[in-house]
Order: C-alpha cells, then sequence, then structure tokens
C-alpha cells in the first residue's frame, strides 16, 4: 500500500477511536469544546518542527519555536488568542526546527522566562536567538536540574538531560521533556527524545496526551516507552515525509487515538481537568 495512504487510513482510524474514550481520556468533536477548559493546547501545522502553545487564564507557555519563518505565524495566532506575553520559552533543544522561530517570537513579544539545554551550538538560527535574548534582556536559563513552577494552577515539571554528551550525532536527546498536569489530566511533552533520552524519562510516569517524540520518525524503544506512560492520545508534529508507517502501527496496535498536524493542520486540545477534547483543522 502507498506509504501516504497507508498514514491517512491509519489517522482516520486512530481519531474516530477517540470518540468512545472515557472521562480522564481524550474526546473528539468536530467543533465541540470542553465547558470551564483550564487549559488550551494548540500544535501548530509547521511542517517538520514544533510550535506548541499552552495557554491558561492567565499565563502562556511555549514550547519550541518551529523553523525560522514560522516566528510570524505563532506571533499571529498569540495574537489572535489575546496572548500579550509568554511566561516561559522553553526551547526543547537548537535544532533549526525547534529554535528557528523563537528570535523573532522575542523581539516581538514579552518573553518573561526562556529555557533551554545546557549545550552549545553554532548555527545562524542560534546566532539570532542569542542575540534576541542579548538586546531585550531576556533571561535564559540553561538547565542542569529539573524546574518546577506552577501557574494558574498547572503544575509544570521540566526535565533537564542527565548527560552532556551524548554523542557526535545525537543531539536531539539533550531535548528538554515538559509534563504539564492539569486537574486529573497529564500532557506530555518530548522534543526530539531518542532512545538514550526515552530511556532516561522511562519512569516519569503516565499521561493522557502525549506529543509523540521526534516528530513520529522510528526509535527503538518507542513501544516500551508508550507502555510505561500509556498515553490515551497522542500528538505528531510532523510532515508527510517523515512520518514513519511503523509509528503509527504502534499506536494504533496500543489502541492510541493519534493525530498528525501534516494531516489534521493545527490540532487544539482542550482540557477542563477532567477530559481532553481534540478539535483539528481538517
Amino acid at each position: 500500500m502507498d506509504h501516504r495512504k497507508f498514514i491517512r487510513r491509519a489517522i482516520s482510524a486512530l481519531t474516530a477511536a477517540a470518540v468512545f474514550l472515557p472521562c480522564g481520556g481524550c474526546q473528539k468533536g468536530e467543533g465541540d469544546t470542553v465547558s470551564d477548559t483550564l487549559l488550551t493546547v494548540t500544535f501548530l501545522d509547521v511542517g517538520k518542527a514544533d510550535a506548541i502553545i499552552l495557554h491558561s487564564d492567565n499565563s502562556t507557555v511555549l514550547i519550541d519555536c518551529g523553523e525560522k519563518g514560522d516566528g510570524k505565524d505563532i506571533l499571529a495566532r498569540l495574537e489572535e488568542q489575546d496572548i500579550t506575553a509568554v511566561d516561559y520559552m522553553i526551547i526543547t533543544h537548537f535544532d533549526k526546527d525547534h529554535v528557528g522561530g523563537a528570535a523573532k517570537v522575542i523581539n516581538n513579544i514579552e518573553v518573561r522566562n526562556v529555557l533551554t539545554p545546557d549545550y552549545e551550538k553554532e548555527s545562524e538560527e542560534m546566532d539570532k536567538f542569542l542575540n534576541a535574548l542579548n538586546n531585550t534582556g531576556t533571561p535564559q536559563q540553561k538547565l542542569t536540574e529539573d524546574i518546577s513552577f506552577t501557574l494558574d494552577n498547572i503544575s509544570y515539571t521540566v526535565y533537564a538531560p542527565l548527560l552532556t554528551d551524548y554523542g557526535k550525532n545525537d543531539e536531539n536527546d539533550f531535548s528538554l521533556v515538559t509534563k504539564a498536569v492539569c486537574g486529573e489530566n497529564t500532557l506530555l511533552f518530548t522534543g526530539d527524545a531518542m532512545e538514550q533520552r526515552l530511556a532516561e524519562i522511562m519512569d516519569i510516569g503516565e499521561c493522557t496526551l502525549l506529543k509523540v517524540p521526534y516528530h513520529g520518525r522510528k526509535i527503538d524503544n518507542h513501544s516500551e516507552f508508550l507502555d510505561a506512560v500509556k498515553p490515551k492520545c497522542a500528538v505528531v508534529c510532523t510532515s508527510v515525509e517523515d512520518i514513519a508507517s511503523s509509528v503509527w502501527e504502534l499506536l494504533s496496535s496500543k489502541g492510541i487515538a493519534s493525530y498528525a498536524t501534516c494531516y489534521n493542520g493545527t490540532i487544539t486540545a482542550e482540557c477542563d481537568g477532567k477530559n481532553i477534547s481534540i478539535t483539528k483543522e481538517k
């Protein structure tokens, strides 16, 4: 079967399953919203890149900023949601599809705190990011230890990488991992974590919603990780070319309702503390 047709059928089957999940799980309704929403999570459709906005009544957390051309899209979405400041910008790691749009955001809206892993990288995107921090006086905290904070009764923990060197080609394993607890629901955002990093967070606990690591590419211990965190639903921020059909087979086999930005467009998860409702552009 054609790779793209397989993925479309798999997504259709997985998203349909979401309708029947019980309280504490993910429920989908076209145009439906959760009453008394405590947290809205927007997964922007920016190709093979991450740009995720977590917004509650009086606070906003931004996880990654896509590529350098995506900063304007992030700003537009923030404006659409009447967001005038970002409390925490979390850059999971310094690949261009995660830090690329950060400078644009920092230069155009108040960003109160920036969290990054503690390693160095040379690139045009990094130069612009660091210059934006310097020019605006935005504080950057390079995490060598986990950090926790609470915004609007939502508890966040950002997990720092355990090693200072993951090898020449394993920069993805520096990814900061963020856990947000909203009432009875736990949302887990894994950046581009690969085998070593997933092994480090294997005991992080169960979650309701998982941002699938590394854009849905194949990871050797992905199945073991899914068994450990037991998500009820999952979102992949990716492009058509980067989805691994084996990942969708894996999610399907475990009964996890799954969504992908490349097929569903921008994806929104609304949490009322008991349920998570998923809506999608397409």
